[in-house]
């Protein structure tokens, strides 16, 4: 039990890059991106290639960003100049990505790292990890909170007001897009290096986990600003990886439900702010109803003693 809650907040960071990402679009840019199943793939395949090929693994990692900022860029530039809606645009890139993918594997489905020297080979993940995933955390509160990362929050909660700013909002969707999915491949990468290992369909599924972490942190742990929402995000994908570690415990539940355990993580965490608030008016009507019948009863005993 210990070891596999070790290994769950270990996988937790290395995806807490991804759930970063995946914030970007879904809170910030308000743009439902499903480039991440492929991106993520992306930064797993390219890192994975030039490493087996005597590349530095720290060089294999940034070539792994600018290819998944590179896809964002594509499906950015597909939905603000080609005027395609943002949910198809993801999704016509992210089947571009998987024949993509399969090329930079050189038309293999997989990809071994057994032997090859990796970013995780002489140091301890659970050392490391904290250190670089905060590092990067503080990197986008600083950029959020720069005239263009104000541009870029503002276009996904108003754009038609930051357009009569002079802001174009165009350029700042791209930047946006370009920069959740570089942080999307980041995390490919580095879970490639991690498990020595890169796969064709490794990023299926990506955009509901990235989901359920940014969902889960918010709920637990709330998202009053930049510096909190991020916070609350890198949380949230820790305790994601906890929970869904924890119910593999289930006596009747299998490793291959874990795309089952995720689908029902993230309904609940949807529903759950829901069902607090209708608790929270029905709490408030009852005690309403209370004052009403104490009033009425102070109102209908004072008539009485007067008479």
């Amino acid at each position: 039990m210990y070891d596999s809650m070790l290994g769950a907040v270990e996988m937790g960071l290395l995806y807490a890059f991804m759930a970063l990402g995946v914030y970007i679009t879904f809170r910030i840019l308000d743009f439902p991106d499903l480039t991440v199943d492929g991106s993520f793939t992306t930064g797993g395949a390219i890192a994975a290639v030039m490493i087996t090929n005597g590349y530095a693994p720290w060089l294999a990692t940034l070539a792994a960003i600018a290819g998944g900022m590179l896809a964002g860029m594509c499906t950015g530039l597909l939905h603000t100049k080609g005027k395609i809606n943002g949910l198809l645009s993801g999704i016509l890139m992210m089947i571009a990505l998987y024949s993509i993918n399969l090329r930079i594997f050189g038309g293999k489905p997989n990809w071994s790292l057994m032997g090859d020297t990796t970013l995780f080979s002489s140091i301890n993940p659970l050392l490391v990890l904290p250190f670089i995933v905060l590092f990067v955390k503080i990197l986008m509160d600083l950029f959020l909170r720069t005239d263009l990362g104000l541009a870029l929050r503002a276009t996904g909660d108003n754009a038609r007001m930051i357009r009569s700013l002079g802001v174009n909002t165009d350029n700042t969707t791209i930047l946006g897009v370009s920069l959740s999915n570089g942080m999307v491949a980041l995390s490919g990468a580095l879970i490639t290096q991690y498990s020595t290992f890169a796969d064709s369909s490794m990023g299926i599924g990506m955009i509901v986990i990235g989901l359920a972490s940014v969902i889960i942190g918010e709920a637990i742990f709330g998202a009053g600003n930049v510096f909190r929402a991020t916070l609350a995000v890198v949380l949230g994908s820790i305790v994601y990886r906890i929970v869904v570690a924890l119910a593999l415990y289930v006596p009747w539940l299998r490793p291959s439900d874990l795309k089952l355990i995720t689908a029902i993580i993230v309904i609940f965490a949807l529903v759950f702010p829901s069902i607090q608030r209708f608790l929270k008016q029905k709490n408030m009507a009852r005690k309403r109803s209370l004052e009403l019948a104490e009033q009425a009863f102070s109102s209908k005993r004072g008539g009485t003693i007067d008479a």
